[in-house]
């Protein structure tokens, strides 16, 4: 899979425009300075204090791509006064396997970036590609876990089409408490 994939959602009325593209070195910095926000701290499953913690998860991403199982964006917000784009969030493609049926997808935004539908947005963009891209390959559901408490993440699975469709026992230390397990299908 190559690299250079780039992904747009369109501005809307209340919004800037939203693009994706794969991780590199050059977010390292705001990507650590993304995770000094306790809620975000909290639901990380690892710790990102500090640039080399940083480049360590971009470097785990970037092997993700190379072998073709786990596909992580950046999402930037497109300024609206001309300023470089800003790093709101991230979403993430996981277990991907030619012609396994389901994956996962995973999403997280910024603090200076939650309630303006970034997650709503960079999920919805990043279910598509999934499906045109995989899809062929037997692609058919794409799951999203979260745990109970997390009432937004929720909200942005119901609001993109992802139903509910059973608790799941917790599985500690990355799912300290039950959870949710969502599900799309392919149409």
């Amino acid at each position: 899979m190559n690299a250079t994939v780039l992904l747009t959602s369109a501005a809307t009325p209340t919004a800037p425009a939203l693009l994706l593209r794969p991780w590199s070195v050059e977010d390292v910095a705001e990507l650590v300075e993304s995770h000094r926000d306790p809620e975000l701290r909290r639901r990380a499953p690892s710790p990102m204090e500090s640039e080399g913690d940083g480049l360590a998860w971009v470097r785990v991403q970037e092997e993700g791509w190379a072998a073709g199982v786990r596909f992580g964006f950046a999402v930037f917000e497109a300024p609206l006064d001309g300023e470089p784009p800003r790093l709101a969030g991230g979403v993430a493609l996981k277990e991907v396997a030619s012609g396994k049926q389901s994956a996962e997808v995973g999403y997280w935004t910024a603090a200076t970036a939650r309630g303006r539908g970034v997650a709503p947005r960079a999920l919805e963009t990043l279910t598509g590609w999934a499906f045109d891209t995989f899809g062929t390959d037997g692609l058919e559901r794409l799951e999203l876990l979260h745990q109970v408490d997390n009432q937004a993440s929720c909200r942005v699975a119901e609001k993109c089409g992802y139903a509910f469709d059973r608790l799941l026992p917790s599985a500690p230390p990355a799912f300290p408490l039950d959870g949710h397990l969502h599900v799309r299908g392919r149409s």
